[in-house]
């Protein structure tokens, strides 16, 4: 059995054969090492839990569920994170890779925001609900001078198509509930007082089907192998991620307010004015 309550940034429960999954790392839910760390340490635990059938992620915090990758990290921090990783992808890819193959579904329940790697987490997942008026996503690496580098060029061109997804990478924009169910980068956007109790319903009924209906399912319909699109992401990513002008850019974004609750809210704006 695992031991949940060492985690840190994450709080675990278990109903009926789902595991809840809530991300807690104020002030606005970064991605950053530890949770990264703690996210890849719980799948792989689950991975082996035969009890477990579906996993729902959620965030304490209405109003952000995964701000984006912590901007201060430094490669000596990240660098316990790159051991084991698989062949083919960045310590980024890799927790949107391990989430994507993980042998229970995976639901995102999207109440907040969601920013660069944080959007890339929620397309990662086997499906997404997102709170009308609340939640939203948005690609904002391009405004900071770079491509997204954890697998968003991939998970998006094969879940909205190449041309909305290049709207999405390059126009930097926040796409609402509503837009992101009619582009299909979310199953389906629920009035935001619905949310939890839509997305607990159908976790407990999946978790109630009988045995290996789940696990047929996601074999007869397995992610698809994208080992040399992570790897052409990485190298445009790491292109551009060195550069004077994305340092500039960054820390620019970082003393306008990037990072607290307030330059978060209104991110792609905060990048666009400088």
């Amino acid at each position: 059995m695992m031991n949940h309550n060492a985690y840190e940034t994450l709080r675990v429960s278990r109903k009926d054969g789902v595991t809840f999954v809530t991300i807690d790392n104020p002030p606005v839910n970064l991605l950053g090492v530890t949770v990264m760390t703690e996210l890849r340490d719980l799948l792989s635990g689950l991975a082996g839990d035969d009890t477990v059938r579906v996993i729902v992620f959620g965030s304490a915090d209405p109003e952000f569920f995964l701000a984006h990758i912590d901007m201060t990290a430094t490669p000596e921090a990240l660098a316990p994170l790159m051991a084991g990783l698989p062949d083919g992808v960045n310590v980024f890819q890799a927790v949107g890779e391990q989430l994507r193959h993980q042998p229970q579904v995976t639901i995102v329940k999207l109440a907040g925001l969601a920013h660069g790697g944080g959007a890339e987490f929620v397309v990662a997942a086997d499906m997404a609900f997102a709170a009308i008026g609340t939640a939203g996503l948005g690609q904002i690496e391009a405004l900071m001078g770079i491509v997204p580098g954890g697998g968003a060029t991939q998970y998006l061109s094969e879940r909205i198509g190449r041309n909305r997804a290049l709207e999405v990478v390059l126009g930097g924009e926040l796409f609402d509930a509503e837009t992101a169910e009619r582009y299909g980068w979310v199953n389906r956007a629920v009035p935001a007082d619905e949310l939890d109790a839509y997305v607990e319903r159908l976790a407990l009924t999946i978790a109630a089907l009988p045995d290996g209906v789940i696990a047929a399912a996601k074999q007869a319909m397995p992610p698809r192998d994208l080992t040399e699109g992570l790897t052409r992401e990485n190298d445009a990513w790491a292109g551009l991620i060195f550069r004077p002008v994305t340092a500039q850019l960054m820390g620019a974004g970082l003393a306008a307010g990037a990072q607290t609750r307030e330059g978060e809210r209104d991110l792609e704006g905060l990048f666009r004015r400088l």
